[in-house]
């Protein structure tokens, strides 16, 4: 994702050192996201990976939507820095980058693809046991 690079200057970063927690699944949610500029981040549902994000990845996306807790924990698996994005500054993003909404939802719409994936995979597996 090119749009990360509106973000690589930030005078204020998140840092994250390998193995902490960027928030848990379960947590109350602020409405924000995080937009991930160096390093690696994991992402669980449960004890389940579903994800490894590289660099221009969004995490935390569907706080700004709903404000409901987290669907997920986020953990560095690297020393990790990361933009934190608030609902004020997304809608200031969006109105003047539009496309930065369609990449929010091309995440999120990968995000669910690759989730259906999986339990599908883990139907599959269960039936071939039974």
């Amino acid at each position: 994702m090119l749009f990360y690079e509106l973000f690589r200057n930030e005078p204020s970063l998140v840092e994250l050192k390998a193995g902490a927690c960027l928030f848990r699944e379960g947590e109350k949610a602020r409405q924000c996201m995080y937009v991930l500029i160096e390093g690696e981040v994991h992402i669980l549902v449960g004890n389940m990976l579903v994800e490894r994000s590289r660099a221009g990845a969004i995490v935390g996306e569907m706080a700004l939507i709903e404000h409901e807790a987290r669907s997920a924990t986020i953990v560095a698996a690297s020393d990790s820095r990361l933009v934190e994005i608030d609902r004020e500054r997304f809608l200031a993003l969006v109105a003047r980058a539009p496309f930065f909404a369609v990449e929010v939802m091309r995440t999120m719409a990968a995000r669910l693809r690759h989730t259906n994936e999986l339990l599908r995979e883990q139907e599959l597996a269960t039936a071939g046991c039974a």
